[in-house]
């Protein structure tokens, strides 16, 4: 029968038994008594190691990821889209009413919902900024989400 061995980022050979706790994961592949790892299961911590790579979860603190998501990313403005010139938040204004000056005038320059998101941050300075730029990379997903974590720090 077969032994489980936890999964790393890394495949542990003689040549390379030394990992930190970071780049441990905690599911089990099942190594047969030769040695040898399911093709699927194999694909599948491929698959997992290389998606969490991509979506940005060690990034540097040293260089910038955008907080928001990959979909939010590759949503395009409109043809001919103008940018609005909107107030920027100093940190001693109200922030729910920046958020409604905000998207109201994102609304009348024709920028909706999650596209909000990519424009946020034109708005901000400061301190405000400040935490926009620390934002975990793709952790935001859709603008009520970015709107709540704002009015929550900001309050």
């Amino acid at each position: 029968m077969g032994k489980h061995v936890e999964a790393h980022d890394e495949v542990e050979t003689p040549a390379r038994q030394h990992y930190t706790e970071k780049d441990k994961s905690t599911k089990e592949l099942q190594i047969s008594s030769d040695g040898l790892i399911p093709g699927d299961q194999l694909k599948e911590f491929i698959e997992g190691t290389i998606k969490s790579k991509i979506e940005g979860s060690s990034r540097s603190s040293l260089t910038y990821s955008k907080p928001y998501a990959q979909r939010i990313n590759s949503l395009k403005m409109p043809m001919g889209y103008q940018p609005p010139k909107v107030q920027q938040f100093d940190d001693k204004g109200n922030p729910k009413q920046h958020v409604v000056h905000f998207v109201e005038t994102c609304n009348n320059a024709g920028t909706y919902d999650d596209h909000l998101i990519k424009q946020f941050v034109r708005s901000l300075k400061d301190h405000s900024f400040d935490w926009y730029t620390n934002l975990e990379a793709g952790s935001i997903d859709r603008w009520e989400q970015l709107e709540q974590e704002f009015l929550k720090k900001l309050q």
